[in-house]
């Protein structure tokens, strides 16, 4: 009954805020006009269809390149699929990925409906999905209950469950509810499974990280290894994903494990694009030898300085590959502020140790298992300078071993979904 209820209300209220919405992507198209394109597909119009697709929702740039990797063995199998996006930047990263499969039509790219039952009508009309997958835990109610009604197993995709969430969810208990709504879940490890039971969710497969099969740039990797023998005979330390909240506190430690006898390099990488320049400002104020990626590389990786620096300022997007390239270890921000840490998978990957901050809820897998086998250490902002420059490098072979057992995601998720994917 409380469900029932729940899910009237929210109907009403997305059909009450329809025009906010609208005002909404028309206010955001002003920065970014694709949110004002195809607006006709938030309410189920689609120009194509494809019918018998795997439709894969992927909220956001951070759930598609998640989804890359098992998309790319979808298609290569033989299957169409369709993804459906809420914001350009995640529409963007399909389109670019997978550009020539939509030019042959065997994938299609789309907006995501509004939460109304007859926006996810038209869907379902226009694609006639055999079966969905929901990456990471993005929970729609009505998603979820316009699949269930239409005949299509939707399956959370990719999906943790964390602490912080479930304390919440303990509290009300309708996001669990919804849960139970899906066909099943594909999920990041054993401690995720058990979590996901403990709320009743049924039909949960143990998948692994679909991040550790991403595909890794390897001209951004070849970039570094040729630029490398010119920054020195020193050792680099990278602070990636560098929250605004935290850029006063890495610059502090920049100076400080600057000063000692033999000084790495740093390469201090914002998060956000729209703080470069403020971060470049501090760096300055601040009497910082540095250099922008901007004005010390050309666009393709070409040396333009030589000048003497001691700080790198990652400004530009989509280069990540290129600074872990180059970079001995690897601070992860975010987990020195309340919101958490950001991803520490692509590290991991180059095999680069990772130190990361206390608030570790938000990658808890695999921060966990990466800390247990020694290949990334948590630390406070008090003690964050000491572990860069004391904590020992892990041995190679815990590196390759870690990776070893991480790895295959994608593989495993396609296993488990073979009988859906059958004719």
């Amino acid at each position: 009954m409380r469900l029932w209820l729940f899910l009237r209300l929210w109907s009403l209220a997305w059909h009450l805020g329809l025009p906010v919405m609208l005002a909404y992507l028309w206010r955001r198209g002003r920065k970014d006009p694709l949110y004002a394109q195809a607006v006709g597909e938030r309410f189920g119009r689609y120009g194509q269809e494809m019918p018998g697709a795997v439709w894969v929702h992927a909220v956001s740039l951070g759930e598609m390149r998640s989804a890359v990797p098992l998309v790319r063995a979808l298609l290569d199998r033989g299957e169409r699929v369709v993804t459906t996006h809420f914001t350009p930047a995640g529409r963007r990263e399909a389109e670019a990925v997978f550009a020539a499969d939509i030019a042959a039509g065997r994938m299609a790219v789309v907006w995501v409906p509004f939460e109304t039952s007859w926006a996810y009508s038209g869907f379902f009309k226009a694609f006639r999905p055999k079966l969905g997958l929901v990456m990471e835990i993005e929970i729609w109610p009505r998603m979820i209950f316009a699949a269930k009604g239409s005949g299509v197993p939707l399956f959370m995709c990719n999906a943790q469950y964390p602490s912080d969430s479930m304390v919440r969810d303990a509290r009300f208990g309708l996001r669990p509810a919804m849960m139970r709504g899906f066909a099943g879940a594909f999920v990041k490890s054993d401690l995720q499974a058990e979590r996901f039971a403990s709320v009743g969710v049924n039909n949960i497969t143990v998948t692994g990280e679909l991040r550790f099969d991403q595909p890794i740039p390897a001209a951004h990797l070849a970039a570094a290894k040729a630029l490398r023998p010119g920054l020195g005979p020193r050792r680099v330390i990278a602070f990636a994903s560098v929250t605004e909240a935290e850029e006063a506190l890495f610059i502090a430690a920049a100076r400080e494990i600057l000063s000692v006898r033999t000084p790495p390099l740093v390469i201090l990488i914002p998060r956000a694009p729209e703080r470069f320049d403020a971060v470049a400002r501090m760096l300055a104020e601040k009497g910082v030898l540095f250099d922008r990626r901007s004005t010390r590389f050309s666009r393709k990786f070409v040396q333009q300085s030589q000048a003497p620096i001691d700080v790198l300022l990652g400004d530009s997007l989509g280069e990540m590959y290129f600074y872990l390239g180059l970079s001995d270890r690897v601070v992860v921000g975010g987990g020195f502020q309340p919101k958490g840490s950001h991803n520490i998978i692509e590290p991991l990957a180059l095999q680069r140790p990772v130190i990361v901050g206390p608030q570790i809820q938000t990658i808890e897998y695999p921060a966990v298992e990466a800390i247990a086998a020694g290949v990334c250490r948590q630390t406070t902002a008090e003690k964050l300078v000491q572990d860069v420059l004391t904590w020992p490098d892990p041995a190679p072979s815990a590196m390759e071993a870690f990776m070893a057992a991480h790895s295959g995601a994608t593989r495993r998720t396609l296993a488990a979904l073979e009988p859906l994917l059958k004719p």
